[in-house]
């Protein structure tokens, strides 16, 4: 009879286990060259605070590995405490998926040097922010130019500049409405409109709504999106 119970109770003990293990559904592995000691955050945005969901404590080895449940693609965090500074360096983005991802970077160059496999959806985001720079790169040129017509009272060419500016920022919101509605079938498309545009026309923002697959409209960024055009739809 005391055999039964504890086999019982052991049964019990192992199917909790397995129920836990059974709602993740995303595995990170990562590798930080150089990285001996260190504590590592895995974040997301709560409200528009950053909320620590894992904690990773490296000791000895630079390699982590961490398990989540993601109700939905999102983009999250991945914040190195090094144990001297708080820098935004410090802080490394990547849009989670469900699924097995893979984190690879090193320590002097956290940002730069990662290398981030395993979700489409930060594949695309990689793929928007590599075009999408060509658009900051000339506007801090024109910022620049600008500066220096205003030193030299040049108002013939600070006019110019300011139209360069202007056709500049339409062509960098008219490609990132295009990118977001060309990849409908992912949640980096309401994530883009959400992040980088929210303040364009609302006509484009109903387009990228009214583009998103059915699975992307349930998605988390999918739904922020929609109830982000409804309140501004009310407010006309």
């Amino acid at each position: 009879m005391k055999k039964s119970i504890i086999a019982f109770v052991t049964f019990l003990l192992l199917s909790s286990c397995n129920e836990k293990d059974s709602k993740t559904n995303l595995h990170i592995t990562g590798n930080i060259k150089g990285l001996k000691k260190g504590t590592l955050y895995i974040q997301r945005v709560v409200d528009t605070n950053l909320v620590v969901i894992d904690t990773i404590n490296i000791d000895g080895s630079p390699t982590f590995e961490s398990d989540l449940e993601l109700k939905s693609p999102e983009m999250l965090y991945l914040f190195l405490d090094r144990g001297v500074s708080n820098s935004l360096d410090n802080n490394l983005s990547f849009f989670a998926e469900p699924g097995n991802i893979t984190i690879e970077t090193s320590l002097d160059s956290y940002l730069s040097s990662a290398k981030i496999t395993g979700s489409k959806n930060n594949d695309l985001f990689e793929e928007y922010k590599k075009i999408n720079s060509r658009f900051t790169d000339e506007n801090l040129t024109l910022i620049e130019k600008k500066f220096n017509a205003i030193k030299s009272n040049n108002a013939k060419a600070i006019d110019s500049l300011n139209a360069r500016q202007d056709s500049n920022t339409k062509r960098k919101y008219l490609f990132a409405t295009n990118f977001a509605i060309n990849n409908k079938n992912y949640e980096v498309a309401p994530y883009i409109a959400l992040s980088e545009i929210y303040d364009i026309n609302i006509k484009y923002l109903d387009t990228i709504q009214k583009s998103m697959s059915p699975k992307v409209a349930q998605s988390l960024y999918g739904k922020k999106l929609t109830k982000y055009v409804s309140d501004i739809k009310k407010q006309k």
